[in-house]
């Protein structure tokens, strides 16, 4: 065989080993993007925070703090804040933002209380029987705001906090005109059973907030979307060449956290049987802060559920105590910024101290490389 035939055929051998080489490459990296779930990002800090705020405020005030009513009151009003926040994170874990999840929850519960007073009204026991179809709805709504969102975003292509930001501004409007500017009373009897009841003194709606987050966590870490979600977040262009379906894996992530959001609606009116357009309006900054203190990268592909849930209790748990020592809620608004601040400062130092370039030992002059021109 000449010289020239054998490079010819080594030639097509030689592009198919490279090809092979780079997919392998590709591969390995998707795999290690993909299990760097982000599970312990936060989770610790978040423990040492949260036994830092309990011993804080029991120290200065036990009698208020640690009291059965205000802990009883902890558990109860985590779930709501705690589930939007997880919705926030969900979205974030793709490198976005959704400032209409407390708008949504509203809408949802507006959207209940609304079809239970109208039932209510002709059929008390009717109304009752139809609860679960009622929820349902609610929830259906959540899920058809984050569809909007979803299509903002991933088909028209607005960045997503400028399409969020004017939705929420279209839901709040939608609302304000619904229900006139007051607030609406009226609510299945079976969330007011919920929410009122406890098991081995825990109330249910704790529990139904750590079920969420559970089934959340399973979803992020166990199935293809979640893999999908946290590479589109980690990557974007990594996950194009993966084949990933970038618009039916953003619009899918931001459907979820619509049916969070109604899901948050649903525990408003089981904690209180009330709906309003501008109930938790200051909700939308708290999420944030949450999400973030939890160990959401806001950058997108890393995320820890369990550090949600942490940060959750330990924002609830600093507000109470800001109550117990009879601090007013504007100061509690001051302590969220600064905290959201204070973690961004730490994440920025970290990420810096991670990708800062490491020095590069001097080889042998053996091991040089050579820099004499190569002969043809």
């Amino acid at each position: 065989m000449s010289p020239d035939s054998q490079a010819r055929n080594e030639a097509p051998r030689t592009n198919t080993n490279s090809l092979r080489q780079f997919n392998d490459q590709l591969g390995s990296w998707t795999d290690r993007f993909v299990r760097r779930s982000g599970t312990n990002r936060g989770s610790g800090r978040m423990v040492v925070a949260l036994l830092l705020a309990i011993s804080l405020f029991s120290i200065l005030n036990p009698r208020v703090f640690l009291s059965p009513i205000n802990l009883q009151n902890i558990a109860v009003a985590a779930p709501e804040i705690g589930i939007i926040a997880i919705g926030m994170m969900v979205v974030m874990l793709t490198g976005g933002i959704d400032l209409s999840l407390v708008a949504i929850a509203n809408f949802s519960a507006i959207t209940i209380s609304t079809l239970h007073t109208a039932i209510a009204t002709n059929d008390p026991d009717l109304a009752n029987n139809l609860a679960i179809v009622i929820i349902l709805v609610g929830i259906a709504v959540g899920m058809i705001g984050g569809a909007i969102n979803g299509f903002l975003v991933s088909v028209v292509g607005i960045t997503p906090i400028l399409a969020t930001l004017a939705t929420m501004q279209i839901y709040n409007g939608i609302a304000i005109v619904w229900t006139g500017g007051t607030t609406l009373y009226g609510a299945p009897a079976m969330l007011g059973a919920i929410g009122q009841a406890a098991a081995a003194n825990v109330p249910l709606l704790f529990i139904i907030f750590l079920a969420v987050a559970a089934l959340v966590a399973m979803l992020i870490n166990r199935t293809a979307l979640g893999r999908m979600i946290q590479l589109e977040g980690a990557n974007p262009v990594a996950a194009q060449y993966s084949a990933i379906p970038r618009r039916a894996v953003l619009m899918k992530t931001y459907i979820v956290g619509g049916m969070l959001a109604g899901l948050a609606g649903v525990l408003f009116l089981a904690r209180n049987p009330t709906a309003s357009a501008d109930y938790g309006s200051s909700y939308v900054l708290l999420v944030i802060v949450i999400a973030v203190l939890g160990g959401t990268k806001p950058a997108g592909g890393f995320a820890s559920v369990a550090g949600v849930v942490l940060a959750t209790l330990t924002l609830q748990v600093v507000s109470s105590g800001f109550t117990a020592i009879r601090l007013s809620s504007y100061e509690y608004a001051i302590a969220q910024g600064v905290i959201l601040i204070a973690v961004m400062i730490l994440d920025s130092v970290s990420s810096t101290r991670t990708t800062r370039p490491k020095k590069v030992e001097s080889q042998p002059a053996s091991e040089a490389p050579s820099t004499e021109p190569a002969i043809h």
